[in-house]
């Protein structure tokens, strides 16, 4: 197990706290590791392991727990027989009818230290707000990072140099479950590809009871296929309308939040740097890793450059950045990223293979007056830096600690 310290750094000062510690994402993009990794710091501070109550709720074997009255009772019966706190690990929570109030239960009538997972952004909504207002903390877990991915692939290559990990990476994307597969192709797009399979029936289809599955199917191929494009809702309806196809613009944009809801996709919303205001249309969407991307559509070396962006957007999350596309006049900032009063812009291009290309990339940044780090990432050997204007090859910038 890879210890992801990112996330286990955060999650650390709330181990033994009354909240609920809950922890989102893609399906398999490996919260359940997290929740092992969690008991292991428990028991190594010298909590006893019997004191752990642990449920997955896609195994069968709760099938019966999966409503929030015989979850509780099992609970509350386990819990009489332990001494001391009790810690509730519960996997996939979004199984159990009405689990919102259970939870909440336990958090009144026990002892404990709680923490779940789920499959779903709408895990933290509408009831849950209502019962646990304030007393839970969310961490979003998303697939391997770069560095992580290299961790793994080198116990299987460990000659691999950093450029073919990174080549190996634009593939694979980061799952986790890859490195059990030694990232064969054959068997890690087939897995990649039931997995969207099921992301898009489980958390999409069946949560949200969508008819025209068709469409989805559709509209997820056309995001996929432009993802880090610019695009609209009308724009969609447009491209429809071409196949012979008549959808509302508000079907079109209740699929693409149930896509968002599922962690599948996510939506970055443009904003004017010079009004400083959020701008309502032309979104751009990228996917949660890029690896499903390639099993699915394929050609992400064809798209390099989209790609390049995708993996630098998920960075950019992970590392806890609030992030908007920059426009500023007529030019567009790939990425304006804020942290706790902080600011970080980052522009990515796949090669600056031409004077044109370099001016084109640096001078973006030519209204943007303030002091904060200004980047431009490409898949370059060599430090074009100018102006004040850093630039970075991809996998440097994406293993560097710090950006400052």
């Amino acid at each position: 197990m890879i210890k992801r310290e990112q996330y286990m750094s955060r999650i650390r000062p709330f181990i033994g706290s009354e909240l609920v510690k809950v922890m989102t994402g893609i399906r398999r993009s490996g919260k359940s590791v997290m929740l092992e990794l969690v008991k292991e710091e428990l028991v190594e501070s010298g909590v006893d392991s019997a004191n752990f109550i642990s449920i997955n709720f896609e195994d069968m074997r709760y099938g019966h727990l999966l409503n929030a009255q015989a979850l509780h009772d099992h609970v509350m019966e386990r819990a009489e027989q332990m001494m001391g706190k009790v810690y509730l690990f519960f996997d996939e929570i979004q199984e159990v009818q009405d689990w919102e109030r259970c939870i909440n239960s336990f958090r009144v009538a026990l002892d404990c230290d709680i923490y779940i997972t789920g499959s779903n952004a709408k895990l933290l909504s509408g009831e849950l707000a209502t019962y646990l207002g304030g007393r839970y903390v969310e961490f979003v877990i998303y697939p391997f990072s770069f560095g992580e991915f290299m961790e793994l692939y080198r116990t299987i290559e460990p000659e691999a140099t950093d450029a073919k990990c990174f080549q190996k990476y634009l593939l694979s994307g980061g799952m986790p479950y890859l490195a059990n597969l030694r990232y064969e192709d054959a068997p890690s797009r087939q897995y990649l590809t039931d997995l969207f399979n099921s992301v898009q029936l489980k958390d999409i289809v069946k949560r949200n009871k969508v008819r025209d599955v068709d469409l989805l199917e559709r509209i997820i191929a056309y995001v996929m296929a432009n993802v880090g494009t610019t695009f609209s809702a009308s724009s969609l309806v447009k491209f429809f309308r071409n196949e012979k196809r008549t959808v509302a613009t508000e079907t079109i944009l209740n699929y693409l939040r149930f896509c968002a809801d599922a962690f599948l996709l996510f939506q970055v919303k443009r904003q004017d740097l010079q009004g400083k205001q959020i701008l309502a249309t032309n979104e751009k969407y990228y996917i949660a890793d890029h690896g499903i991307r390639e099993a699915v559509y394929g050609g992400n070396m064809r798209d390099i450059n989209l790609i390049l962006e995708n993996i630098v957007y998920l960075e950019l999350l992970r590392r806890g950045y609030t992030v908007t596309v920059g426009k500023a006049g007529d030019k567009e900032i790939d990425f304006v990223c804020e942290k706790r009063g902080q600011k970080l812009y980052v522009q990515v291009t796949y090669l600056l293979a031409s004077p044109e290309t370099i001016d084109r990339e640096f001078r973006v940044y030519d209204t943007i007056r303030d002091n904060f780090p200004k980047y431009v990432v490409s898949l370059d050997e060599f430090d074009m830096s100018r102006d004040g204007i850093k630039h970075l090859n991809i996998r440097e910038f994406l293993l560097k600690p710090e950006w400052n």
